[in-house]
């Protein structure tokens, strides 16, 4: 059985898929302890409350975009943009601060910050591979 560009990209999204519908949801859910989380670290402070809604509002919407076909290539740019920015944000974390909890929610918590890192680049290696497979993929069809 021969694998697809089509099966890789399936599997791909899918995974962006449960990731930001459990993150999001968990944030959702447990809103007030996720806003206190965000709150203790210096950067986000000052803007919890926004960050608060914004994060899990914007994980929704890249669900939807990854859920639509003709819209799933502008979700693996969003999900590529937010998985760099949450890496920048765990590499400043650990550099900046000794103890900042893990406001990611559910599971995902239960990770140290270096191997939420390696989790981390890992999704964003996914997302520039999902992003690559629709490109070549674009290409292919075109020609």
């Amino acid at each position: 059985m021969r694998i697809t560009r089509t099966t890789y990209l399936e599997i791909i999204t899918l995974l962006f898929l449960v990731l930001f519908v459990y993150a999001a949801v968990a944030k959702l859910i447990d809103h007030e302890r996720f806003v206190a989380q965000i709150g203790q670290a210096r950067l986000l402070t000052p803007i919890a409350g926004i960050v608060s809604w914004f994060i899990p509002g914007l994980e929704l919407l890249i669900v939807v975009f990854l859920l639509i076909p003709r819209m799933r290539l502008t979700g693996l740019y969003f999900s590529f943009g937010l998985m760099m920015m949450f890496t920048l944000y765990i590499a400043i974390t650990l550099t900046l601060q000794e103890h900042v909890p893990c406001s990611c929610g559910g599971v995902l918590e239960k990770m140290g910050w270096k191997e939420h890192l390696v989790f981390n680049i890992g999704f964003v290696a996914l997302a520039f591979a999902g992003i690559w497979l629709t490109l070549k993929t674009l290409d292919t069809k075109k020609s």
